[in-house]
């Protein structure tokens, strides 16, 4: 099965690469972009009343859970007063729904501040470790995948099988325990978790986040080692990669100027969800190296039935994952004239 969309495909085939199929009419790009902007904004809608509508229906009171068993029934009635818990579902959903769009995201009922600068402190911490281990994996990967596709069945194919293989087996969390072993307690040349904080310097916190992101990237490495070779592998059969190699051009050339830029399609699928999955899914990461990030916040929230916090939570990350595979909807319109032109 091949990696392209099949309805993309099916529009696509049989219209030329040449400059006519890449000069598209620019009204025609915006009302596309209009379209694509008003499904995501949809879609974002439809999330965050299932979001609201879930954590509703969750098991136990939160009053309760502040204050305690033995609160009093008019101390729990007095509280849920002021969190506003006593107000029916849909005027509680349009209240936070326009507080989110104009920038309250409420008050927090466990830490007593605003929503917002709690998941803004977080961010600053998970959104540079996923950048850094989405980097590190895009740089390991790519050029392992594409040179393995290239010299089947040399020493990096196996290298590239054998690396995926490990790679994907091993959890995240367990190379991070390896990291701190290794490089904290046994040679001391890196902190062992926690996080200084941005305000004490750029090199002591890029120091906090490096094992983190290497043990964040080696599952994710392994899963996009795959997908390069597989995608380089695909490509490399087509017309225009043979006609270049008849053309007398170098292994090299037709692999890095030819091959991979039309390969990259599978491949940015897989970055995307790879960033969306190192955003929300890095809680055992964070946990094991002490990080004060977005996902161990969510489970705190959790765990103390903190509701507006996890709501917020949620839809920021459900909102991350829309935009992202928006931008590589957008990045597929970039790349490959044909889907540009078939769009």
């Amino acid at each position: 099965m091949g990696w392209r969309s099949h309805h993309f495909e099916s529009l696509a085939r049989g219209l030329p690469r040449g400059p006519k199929s890449q000069s598209g009419s620019v009204a025609h790009m915006i009302a596309l972009l209009a379209r694509r902007l008003a499904g995501l904004l949809l879609t974002l809608f439809i999330v965050s009343l299932l979001i609201f509508t879930v954590m509703d229906l969750l098991p136990g009171d939160p009053a309760s859970i502040m204050l305690g068993t033995s609160a009093s029934p008019e101390t729990l009635a007095a509280l849920r007063h002021d969190l506003g818990l006593d107000q029916p579902l849909i005027l509680r959903y349009g209240q936070w729904l326009a507080g989110v769009f104009s920038g309250d995201l409420g008050q927090s009922y466990t830490y007593g501040v605003p929503v917002a600068g709690l998941i803004v402190e977080r961010l600053a911490v998970t959104l540079p470790l996923a950048l850094m281990a989405i980097v590190l994996s895009v740089a390991i990967a790519l050029p392992l995948g594409a040179l393995a596709a290239a010299r089947r069945g040399g020493f990096l194919a196996v290298l590239a099988t054998v690396f995926s293989q490990i790679s994907i087996a091993v959890p995240g969390f367990w190379v991070g325990l390896l990291l701190i072993i290794l490089f904290s307690t046994t040679l001391g040349l890196m902190p062992a978790g926690g996080f200084p904080g941005w305000s004490a310097g750029l090199l002591p916190a890029l120091q906090a986040l490096v094992m983190p992101a290497v043990a964040l990237a080696m599952p994710q490495a392994g899963v996009l080692t795959r997908v390069a070779r597989s995608a380089v592998l695909e490509t490399m059969h087509e017309d225009f990669a043979r006609t270049a190699v008849a053309k007398g051009l170098s292994r090299n050339v037709v692999l890095w100027r030819h091959v991979v830029p039309n390969a990259l399609i599978p491949i940015l699928t897989v970055i995307g969800l790879q960033f969306t999955f190192l955003v929300a899914g890095a809680v055992l990461v964070e946990n094991v190296f002490n990080l004060p990030g977005l996902g161990r916040l969510a489970l705190q929230a959790l765990a103390q039935r903190d509701i507006i916090v996890m709501q917020d939570v949620v839809l920021l990350f459900a909102a991350l994952v829309i935009v992202m595979n928006f931008i590589v909807d957008l990045s597929y319109l970039a790349i490959d004239p044909r889907m540009r032109k078939a769009a």
